[in-house]
């Protein structure tokens, strides 16, 4: 597997555990993300939720995100409710 393609496999991953959760644990009817790319990460977040980011004991989906990114956080959005963001390191040819 091209390297490539192995970060755009963990992207959608932590994607799909981040939508799957936030779906559970919305704020409002709307759900939101925004993927961004400096070179050496790709940042995704997806709010909103209705609470702070569960444990993965609680989100079992969650280890995977958890192994996958170098960082993840959550801040306040617009409609009171928590937007999520990760981390996902994506190595570029001149590291």
């Amino acid at each position: 597997m091209s390297e490539a393609a192995a970060v755009a496999e963990s992207v959608l991953g932590v994607l799909t555990e981040l939508v799957d959760v936030t779906a559970r644990h919305r704020a409002s009817v709307d759900l939101a993300g925004r993927i961004s790319c400096d070179g050496a990460h790709v940042l995704l977040t997806v709010g909103e939720m209705d609470r702070p980011l569960p444990d993965p004991e609680v989100e079992p989906g969650l280890y995977l995100v958890h192994r996958l990114v170098d960082d993840i956080g959550q801040y306040r959005g617009d409609e009171a409710g928590y937007v999520t963001w990760a981390s996902v390191p994506a190595p570029s040819k001149t590291q």
